[in-house]
């Protein structure tokens, strides 16, 4: 599957939570999915959990997030001193 494809499972509309991306044809935001993901539930536990999802939902919350975080600069949350 191509980035393009991948890219196309997710959305926003302003009318479905606030504007946020979200996998297309649910309420499930690529927040919510990575934020899952970052505290440990495996993917197979999310694609349980919500039986319309796919692998490549999944696949396309991190390229997703991927390409966000390349187009931008960021402050550090913490400043490590060596």
């Amino acid at each position: 599957m191509t980035d393009n494809e991948l890219l196309e499972r997710i959305v926003t509309n302003q009318n479905i939570l606030s504007g946020k991306p979200v996998i297309r044809g649910t309420r499930l935001s690529v927040e919510y999915i990575l934020n899952l993901l970052a505290h440990g539930t495996t993917t197979e536990e999310i694609l349980e959990e919500y039986e319309g999802l796919s692998s490549e939902d999944i696949q396309a919350c991190f390229l997703f997030a991927s390409k966000s975080l390349s187009d931008s600069t960021f402050m550090p949350l913490k400043v490590e001193f060596a």
